[in-house]
């Protein structure tokens, strides 16, 4: 059974938007495939999905992990295409104890006998169980726009992971496990290769360790909500904080245009493949979808050529679908479909969106000003 978690260092990225779009992709493809809603707390997969309304979800279970596991995992109308639906009714659900949690994760896993494909929707953020659920396998997707606050907490993310990682692989009363609660009590900002060298003087064993566990972790980028081919070049800045600091080879496995359409869709209780097969942003998912079914799990590496690739496969894929967006614009314009009122409002819309974003980066340049400015002052 391949596990595909997705999440986000951000709420408002279109996770969900991904995850269940995706596992309906995969369904078509004659996947058997189980979605399950581990937003736990701000659970609303069944809406993006078209889901109804559950009687029971994953809270249910957690309130009895003895209870039937199966009693939660749903058929949809959708052949091929089982869910799990969150519980955002009952409180508390974010903050897992770590038996519900390995309950929870037990229960999962032995979905194997009858599952091809398992999608896990993760919430926003960085609480450990986000991490351990995503580090269930080592290709998790992590979903960002192109605005700094998305970008900058898809870093963190994938930075709070790494060191998730390490904590699994450093076992208590370790060497390597003291150095990295040395450099947490004294909130040193440290560098992941800088942390892997002290800990391979002093803990070889420990570093080896992780070294090989590193090895099959290989997280994966979708950029979504973008704007214009420009906006999918933010990526790259992501793929060198990860090289630099974390030292992770971060795939890019694709772009998802910003379009209304998800919006009609979500009303209308239909994911966007469902409503629309052949938009832009469907026929990103698809590729998406493809991309995936394409690797071999148990054989899956990464070389840089193969990262290489991959962004400069996400930069082409850009350019060619702001091309048929474009097409598709000036053709709603020509039949009539599109008045130029509605231009001219979708114009609109669009420079507010800017506005917001310049005022962010305006914001976020001030507070590092201060951040250099007070380092120095303590120099």
């Amino acid at each position: 059974m391949r596990i595909i978690p997705i999440a986000s260092g951000k709420g408002g990225v279109g996770k969900s938007l991904v995850a269940a779009n995706l596992a309906v992709a995969f369904a078509q493809a004659g996947q058997r495939v189980v979605l399950a809603d581990l937003d736990l707390g701000a659970s609303n997969l069944h809406l993006v999905l078209g889901f109804h309304s559950p009687l029971k979800g994953i809270g249910s279970f957690l309130a009895n992990t003895k209870s039937d596991f199966m009693n939660v995992v749903n058929k949809t109308d959708i052949r091929g295409l089982r869910f799990i639906p969150g519980d955002q009714e009952m409180p508390g659900l974010a903050n897992l104890k770590s038996f519900q949690r390995n309950a929870l994760i037990r229960r999962l896993l032995a979905l194997e006998a009858d599952t091809d494909i398992l999608v896990l929707d993760l919430g926003a953020g960085t609480h450990q169980s986000i991490l351990d659920f995503f580090l269930l396998s080592g290709q998790g997707i992590v979903v960002s726009s192109p605005a700094v606050t998305a970008t900058l907490n898809a870093y963190v993310f994938l930075k709070n992971t790494v060191f998730r990682l390490m904590y699994t692989v450093f076992k208590k009363g370790t060497e390597a496990f003291t150095v990295l609660e040395n450099i947490r009590k004294d909130n040193k900002h440290l560098y992941i290769p800088q942390i892997l060298k002290e800990i391979e003087q002093v803990d070889p064993e420990a570093h080896k360790k992780f070294v090989d566990a590193s090895k099959h972790f290989h997280p994966r980028l979708v950029m979504n909500m973008i704007a214009n081919p420009k906006d999918a070049d933010v990526a790259m800045k992501i793929r060198r904080s990860c090289e630099e600091y974390l030292d992770i080879m971060l795939e890019h496995l694709g772009i998802m245009y910003h379009d209304t359409i998800q919006d009609t869709a979500l009303s209308s209780r239909l994911p966007v493949l469902l409503y629309k097969p052949n938009s832009v942003i469907a026929q990103s998912i698809y590729r998406i979808a493809d991309k995936i079914m394409q690797d071999d799990e148990e054989t899956f590496t990464l070389t840089k050529e193969d990262i290489d690739d991959s962004f400069q496969e996400a930069g082409l894929e850009a350019e060619i679908d702001f091309e048929t967006k474009m097409d598709y614009v000036e053709e709603l314009l020509h039949t009539g479909a599109l008045s130029q009122g509605d231009l001219l409002e979708t114009v609109k819309s669009q420079q507010f969106e800017l506005g917001k974003l310049k005022k962010e980066n305006n914001f976020l340049k001030h507070k590092l000003a201060q951040a250099i400015s007070r380092d120095l002052n303590q120099e």
